[in-house]
């Protein structure tokens, strides 16, 4: 049998992205030569990851070109590889009660899929600069999402991904411009500016004097974990640790970065009207909206926070956090009414706006299920009408609204198979996790979101898991961070034959 996928040109751009890495490992080194802490892991890590990526550019040169089909194994692949060569920064760090196997499971994978939960329990136990990898890894994961959302899976159609085309009003949303690699040089220049703005904005407080804790350092490990809609945090308690004018200040970041890169590059070029025709964006701040008034009515009506300023800011704070699946908290909302957390758990299965740095399922596909189920309504009284699925003015094709059902039922199905994974083995361990945490934890992690509630609340972390959960949880935010499809089709026989 002849393999139908270049195997060679695939590993050979996974070479590439780990030579990219190990240029990364820079960043950590100098916060570590800075605070006067060893730098011995940075470099490790990163003549692991130069002499891999140098290795496999070697063996594979030659290879052919990557056509559709062939792209989604490097997709697959250049994560879990990165994850695996990150990892072992863990491995030589050690120390310092870093837990090496949940650590390096949890830590290096939500970080290259750029979600924050941790299994870290003392955090004054680890340097600076461990701490700030740890940010870097998911800034960094947040725009190798963006480059894989605009560049990759809109043009493969993943699971309804050529929606944002329709929705952005983008012939080809993959060619802002001519060449793929202006495009990719767009979307980092526009990454990179958005997380200057955020740092220097966090850093003004500081500057003012409204927020003593918002060092520099500070400033610039939540810019990165904000902006790629991640959270982790070096502060134990998350956002909780700063001043309420810091959570106030954290939300726009963290909306920014669910918002879509396309339509944000329109807008620096003042074309205004693609965010003012976008049904997404409008349908996008319309949710947002409604659980963070629906959340803040319970948290007011129950009296949870002293005043209602309080309510309102943890309400809007954390519902936003939860939406773009970023995982900050300002507060443990373990303490919040069932009624609120339920809310809060609803919230982790929107996601952003595709294009984003988010997760999830992400708004256009909700967006396109409920016309589409409405469209259906209509024809079941009204069976000879022709009446297509509109997006923004445009009409979606019914294969588009097919891909997007199936995406939507199978994000389900494996949430839910999983979740069942999680109760079960943790009744086996008997890890005291009950149903409804087991299933918050499913969607954290699958969602790639970060806290849950209880055992893996924002406080807490997953360390109480079974090592068999965190493994599975390790395959799920890999499956989930890629929209699933790209995973699932590796698995399939016809995939390889040709």
């Amino acid at each position: 049998m002849t393999v139908a996928v270049d195997l060679r040109a695939a590993l050979a751009l996974v070479g590439t992205v780990l030579r990219y890495l190990a240029v990364a490992f820079v960043v950590p080194a100098g916060v570590g030569v800075y605070y006067g802490e060893t730098v011995v892991p940075f470099v490790a890590a990163a003549v692991v990851a130069a002499v891999d990526g140098v290795c496999l550019g070697s063996l594979c040169r030659g290879g052919g070109g990557l056509g559709g089909r062939g792209a989604f194994l490097p997709v697959a692949l250049s994560r879990l590889g990165v994850a695996l060569v990150g990892g072992g920064l863990f491995l030589v760090a050690g120390g310092g009660g870093l837990d090496a196997a949940g650590e390096r499971a949890v830590v290096v994978t939500r970080g290259i899929m750029s979600r924050g939960a941790t299994v870290i329990e003392e955090f004054d136990a680890h340097s600076r600069s461990v701490l700030m990898w740890r940010q870097l890894v998911q800034w960094l994961g947040g725009l190798g999402i963006l480059v894989v959302a605009t560049a990759v899976l809109s043009e493969l159609s993943v699971g309804g991904a050529q929606l944002m085309e329709t929705e952005t009003q983008t012939r080809n949303v993959n060619k802002l411009t001519p060449r793929i690699e202006e495009t990719a040089r767009i979307i980092v220049r526009l990454y990179v500016v958005i997380t200057v703005a955020q740092t220097a904005f966090l850093y003004a407080l500081n500057a003012v004097g409204l927020a003593p804790h918002m060092t520099l350092y500070n400033a610039v490990a939540h810019a990165f974990t904000s902006v790629s809609t991640s959270g982790f945090s070096p502060e134990p308690r998350s956002i909780e640790a700063f001043a309420p004018v810091v959570q106030w200040a954290m939300i726009p970041g963290m909306f920014v970065g669910a918002t879509s890169f396309v339509l944000i590059y329109y807008l620096t070029r003042r074309d205004v009207s693609r965010l003012r025709r976008s049904e997404e964006f409008r349908f996008y701040a319309l949710v947002l909206s409604v659980f963070a008034a629906t959340v803040g009515a319970l948290l007011v009506f129950d009296g949870t926070h002293a005043t209602v300023e309080e309510n309102v800011r943890h309400a809007v704070f954390n519902v936003v956090s939860m939406l773009t699946t970023t995982g900050y908290a300002s507060t443990d909302f373990n303490a919040w009414s069932s009624a609120a957390k339920h809310v809060l758990f609803v919230c982790m299965f929107f996601g952003g706006m595709a294009g984003s740095t988010t997760c999830s399922i992400k708004m256009v596909r909700w967006l396109v299920v409920a016309k589409a189920f409405r469209r259906d309504l209509f024809n079941a009284v009204h069976p000879d009408a022709v009446r297509p699925v509109r997006l923004s003015g445009s009409v979606v094709d019914e294969e588009t609204v097919r891909d997007t059902y199936a995406f939507v039922l199978v994000s389900l199905v494996l949430f839910f198979a999983f979740a069942v994974f999680v109760a079960v083995d943790s009744a086996r361990v008997d890890a005291g996790i009950d149903e409804f945490e087991a299933l918050s934890a499913a969607a954290a992690t699958f969602f790639n979101i970060g806290p849950a509630f209880g055992e893996a609340g924002p406080m807490g972390g997953y360390g109480g898991f079974s090592e068999a959960t965190r493994l599975g949880m390790i395959v799920m935010m890999w499956v989930g961070r890629i929209e699933v499809i790209p995973v699932l089709v590796l698995l399939t026989p016809t995939y390889w034959r040709r």
